[in-house]
């Protein structure tokens, strides 16, 4: 193979990352362009293989006449002999010139017993007379034609294969040369994703939960339609803004843990983890919310991104002020059914200290008995769900009753 054939086939290496043009299929019953006519039976010995397997080339001493490059040129020769790209190079005539170890392997064999043969020695007479024509087409405009190709896999799936006919200049002579890529594994892969995405997008928007995908600086990427009503934004509002921006941000405890677990996430420490946090609204209310939070990706030393997920959230709320841990404390003894005698004892409080906690709390909570107070407690998030005996919400333990 000369220097400009060498030359052009590899400026003419496919790129198949992009979209193509399908200008010739393959059809699965009749064989693969330019490749063996394909049957049911991949365990045929002599059958083709599909451009994307595997098969050890021959040692490089048993190359036939006609393959041998230049000698300034021999490392690029190799280079496009053993690419996994399939390659060949022939004349007006159809007969093969050159052809690489994936070209012949496309039919079985190895090159050796493709040079000097002619394409009707390899393809069915209708595929033949196609490809004949195809060469003809580029012979005559003098130009590439780039396509795809269709092809049945050993494992009686379709494949693809992506690349360009074009013609090169062998022994001053304008022949045909091709060179194509297996992008079968690669579109497959393109499905499963986009699938996967539209699974992540249809869970995200229908279940009701509020969620984002957060940047490591804390943006929001992308969110749920959920999340944005919690927030009381449109959609096209929440996206875009820092996370902070819908936190209520008054020092304390809270803030503080959660500054820590979310360092921790980004510096991967952790993949996961479970927290409060106080959001606030467009209107000023707050509520106390459950936050699962998972990083996502392996690659990075620093996760990128970060999935919010809301799965518990009280009742909004005017902000008041903070709680004393004595009052939260008298909260949860007062849900667990403890009397007013007993909340005393267990806190050492006198009889005077409980009743001004008590009508101190029921002035913050909006509520003017027991049950309405117990009840407030866990509306406002001031009291954690799910959990007996009682404990705050904020508490870092689960048995915890601070």
């Amino acid at each position: 193979m000369g220097d400009p054939s060498l030359k052009t086939l590899l400026e003419n290496l496919p790129v198949f990352g992009r979209e193509v043009e399908v200008d010739e299929p393959w059809q699965a019953e009749e064989g693969d362009a330019d490749g063996p006519q394909q049957t049911d039976e991949s365990d045929d010995p002599g059958g083709p293989a599909d451009p994307g397997s595997s098969q050890r080339a021959p040692d490089r001493r048993q190359r036939g006449a006609g393959l041998a490059a230049p000698p300034g040129y021999a490392a690029f020769a190799d280079l496009v002999d053993l690419a996994p790209a399939a390659a060949f190079i022939r004349d007006r005539d159809g007969r093969y010139l050159w052809a690489n170890h994936a070209y012949a392997h496309l039919y079985g064999t190895v090159p050796q017993q493709l040079v000097g043969r002619y394409i009707e020695d390899f393809d069915a007479p209708a595929e033949a007379n196609r490809f004949r024509a195809l060469d003809q087409q580029i012979l005559t405009r003098g130009t590439p034609v780039r396509h795809t190709l269709r092809y049945r896999r050993p494992d009686g799936t379709t494949g693809r294969a992506v690349g360009h006919r074009f013609p090169v200049r062998e022994q001053s002579r304008t022949c045909i040369a091709g060179i194509y890529v297996d992008i079968t594994d690669h579109l497959r892969a393109t499905a499963q994703r986009q699938e996967a995405e539209e699974n992540l997008s249809a869970l995200r928007d229908h279940s009701g939960l509020p969620c984002a995908l957060l940047s490591a600086s804390g943006r929001v990427i992308e969110a749920s339609v959920a999340a944005a009503e919690l927030f009381h934004l449109g959609l096209t509002d929440l996206v875009g803004r820092r996370a902070h921006t819908l936190l209520a941000l008054e020092p304390g405890p809270d803030l503080d843990r959660l500054h820590r677990r979310w360092n921790s996430l980004i510096a991967r420490r952790t993949r996961r983890v479970e927290t409060t946090a106080v959001l606030v609204d467009t209107r000023g209310l707050q509520r106390r919310a459950e936050v699962h939070l998972t990083t996502i990706g392996h690659s990075a030393s620093r996760a990128r991104h970060v999935w919010a997920v809301i799965t518990h959230q009280s009742l909004a709320h005017e902000a008041h002020p903070p709680l004393t841990a004595a009052q939260i404390r008298i909260l949860s003894l007062l849900a667990q059914g403890s009397s007013n005698s007993d909340i005393a004892a267990s806190l050492k409080l006198s009889r005077q200290t409980l009743d001004y906690h008590l009508s101190r709390l029921r002035h913050l909570l909006g509520a003017a008995t027991r049950p309405a107070l117990v009840a407030r407690a866990y509306v406002l998030g001031i009291l954690a769900p799910h959990t007996w005996p009682p404990r705050s919400a904020t508490a870092a333990h689960p048995l915890s009753t601070a």
